[in-house]
């Protein structure tokens, strides 16, 4: 039972600590859309797409204004389109651009899965599909790309991570206009997951249900207003009032997604609990580790206050529901969050500092803007390092960053909206390429034997 207190406390959340569900994401199986051609295909999979989402947006403002939480996305998620064009690869842009104009008569916010799994190995029409991806992200608006290179039971694919580092300069070229915007439509992934609902690494996995209502729920300014009510608390005591705090969130969001996925007839999968900031003071997970009593984050101490972040949240996450999944944690990406972007700026945030917290963090290298003159090499080893925390921590890890063209540190990028700006970040001037040209594949740790 409710009483006058928990309402209370609620609207202050939603009023005045950001708790917003961040997403409401329809997951669509487009295994059935697979005809004979890729023009019938294509079709197919414009009509599926409306016809099973045509009631997000609508259903995603009633539910708003009934339980007065704010839902600020509304986004679908498909089965890797690599799959669904593996018989005509080359033809895979007509699949994108059919997903694109799906996603703006829906009136969505993004649409991901324009995706491939390569992380044992890459098959000829897979090869030909990653190299679509900068066309594709340079020709559409709404459609997001992700590219899954290694896992904890096969390893790292180098030769698909060599791939992925040139794919990114050349997005970042095809989008120059806008400061590489293309490249903050795609992620690289490690042990990518099946129901992750958030952009721009969503996509539908084949293990799913046909179609499946995954929600993402933030709210790093709850977390940071409860902090502010024991200041002098030791952290054992910080990391119970974290717990607490996820859990009321959670519980918020497992109510709106319950009730999405039966107004749009489609299955309950998962309330993904991210502490996902924005770039609004106030919605900061940069602020959060501050307030626990880092100066500014980036100092010495900043991974293990993400640390014991990111446990209590999942912690109290999971105490509030069954279906806890996609990527809950705490997200750290820069351009997203004020408190990153200031600490980037001042210098004390680099990305060194930013991979050692990406192996206690929800993903990893997230909205990073680096030298458009960076080398594809370089961003194929950055990748690489950042595969490797995933692999060995059995942990999903990912590397989005943006080489902005004509651009270089001591400049900033500005994005606009929920993607933000970004100072451009110095990376280490040496050279990886005789590294990354040798290919093949890194084996899986010997702990990833468990059958």
């Amino acid at each position: 039972m409710f009483n006058k207190f928990d309402v209370l406390e609620t609207i202050d959340m939603i009023e005045r600590e950001h708790l917003d569900i961040r997403t409401i994401t329809m997951g669509i199986s487009l295994l059935p859309c697979i005809a004979g051609n890729a023009e019938k295909t294509a079709d197919q999979v414009y009509d599926t797409v409306c016809r099973k989402a045509e009631k997000i947006v609508k259903v995603a403002q009633d539910l708003s204004g009934e339980y007065g939480i704010p839902i600020v996305n509304k986004r679908v998620s498909v089965t890797p389109v690599s799959l669904i064009c593996a018989p005509f690869p080359a033809q895979a842009p007509l699949i994108g651009r059919a997903l694109d104009r799906a996603a703006k008569r829906l009136g969505i916010d993004f649409l991901g899965g324009y995706s491939a799994l390569v992380h044992k190995g890459t098959a000829d029409y897979e090869k030909i599909f990653i190299e679509s991806i900068p066309e594709v992200l340079s020709d559409t608006e709404r459609l997001c790309s992700s590219v899954n290179i290694g896992s904890s039971k096969s390893g790292i694919n180098m030769d698909a991570v060599k791939q992925m580092g040139e794919i990114i300069k050349k997005t970042a070229e095809f989008t120059k206009d806008t400061d590489g915007l293309g490249c903050a439509k795609l992620v690289v992934f490690a042990n990518a997951v099946e129901d992750n609902p958030f952009m721009a690494g969503a996509f539908h996995g084949i293990g799913e249900g046909g179609t499946v209502i995954n929600v993402g729920v933030s709210g790093p300014g709850v977390v940071k207003h409860a902090l502010e009510n024991i200041p002098d608390a030791n952290l054992t005591d910080a990391a119970e009032t974290i717990k607490r705090t996820a859990f009321k969130i959670t519980r918020a969001g497992q109510l709106i997604a319950k009730e999405a996925a039966k107004r749009l007839g489609a299955e309950f999968g998962i309330v993904d609990l991210s502490l996902a900031p924005t770039p609004v003071m106030g919605d900061s997970v940069a602020h959060i580790l501050e307030e626990l009593g880092l100066e500014q984050v980036g100092g010495h101490g900043s991974t293990a206050a993400l640390a014991m972040l990111n446990d209590a949240v999942k912690k109290g996450g999971v105490m509030a529901s069954s279906h806890v999944g996609g990527l809950s944690g705490a997200f750290i990406p820069v351009s997203e969050d004020i408190g990153m972007i200031n600490a980037a700026e001042s210098g004390t945030l680099c990305i060194d500092k930013l991979e050692a917290m990406t192996a206690v963090c929800s993903v990893g290298l997230d909205m990073i803007a680096i030298p458009g003159d960076t080398p594809a090499s370089t961003i194929s080893a950055i990748i690489a390092d950042e595969a490797a925390i995933g692999m060995i921590n059995n942990k999903t890890t990912a590397v989005r960053v943006i080489p902005v063209p004509g651009k270089g540190v001591g400049d900033s990028v500005e994005f606009g909206g929920l993607l933000g700006r970004a100072p451009i970040m110095p990376v280490h001037r040496t050279d990886s390429a005789k590294f990354i040209a040798r290919g093949g594949r890194i084996p899986a740790p010997i702990h990833s034997n468990k059958n």
